[in-house]
């Protein structure tokens, strides 16, 4: 069967497929990064938001150093986290926002843990992170994935970018929706890697402006590198 022949959906997941080789080829196997548990994994999510690794890597460093439990965390006055977390940017959105998640859980949970959610339908597991304010898609997603091991895409800026510009997606998809639309085509044991690489490629090629066409190994695949060609 001709590319031209398949369904929407068949196509971008066989395309999906030829990406996924291309960004192994070029940028291998991606090392599997350091497995924390799945509540220190949100607060660092949390951290990340729009940070850089290294600032988010200094923010989580001192918040672990200032304070030894997370418990002491969401005791502790908000101005102190603020301050802890300052490496990290909007540390007073994200403070509040961490303190907040923290009461939840052990409210609802009795203890400060998320490691029920291992055990839980994905579905379900997916919507009770999410109703945490401050808690989205992406952030639900690499928890569940980085975490826990289980199938969650997580989308992200990058992600966003060259999986639109691929025509993976389609161009008018919102990042929320993204999530769906690329579980649908990719294999779940590709989620990882795919996931890192395409953040790679979004990072030092598929830039938002002025991409490095010249250097893009997936360039003849892309929809909108095409309708760029003369």
């Amino acid at each position: 069967m001709t590319p031209s022949t398949l369904s929407p959906t068949a196509a971008a997941a066989e395309k999906t497929m030829q990406t996924h080789h291309r960004l192994m080829d070029h940028y291998g196997a991606p090392s599997l990064k350091e497995r924390r548990d799945p509540l220190s994994e949100l607060i660092v999510t949390i951290l990340s938001q729009n940070t850089s690794d290294t600032n988010r890597d200094r923010a989580y460093a001192q918040l672990r150093q200032r304070f030894p439990t997370w418990e002491a965390v969401r005791d502790a006055p908000t101005g102190a986290v603020q301050e802890a977390i300052r490496p990290a940017g909007l540390a007073d959105t994200k403070a509040p926002r961490i303190q907040a998640a923290l009461r939840t859980i052990a409210e609802e949970r009795g203890e400060l843990s998320l490691d029920f959610l291992r055990d839980m339908p994905l579905p379900e597991a997916r919507a009770w992170l999410t109703s945490m304010h401050g808690v989205g898609p992406k952030t639900a997603a690499i928890v569940l994935l980085f975490a826990m091991q289980r199938p969650a895409f997580p989308v992200d800026t990058h992600v966003h970018r060259v999986t639109k510009r691929l025509g993976l997606i389609p161009p008018r998809a919102s990042r929320e929706a993204a999530h769906e639309l690329l579980e649908a085509i990719v294999p779940p044991d590709l989620y990882y890697d795919l996931h890192i690489n395409l953040i790679n490629l979004g990072r030092q090629v598929c830039r938002p402006t002025n991409p490095a066409h010249d250097r893009c190994v997936v360039r003849d695949l892309c929809d909108t590198f095409r309708s760029l060609a003369p």
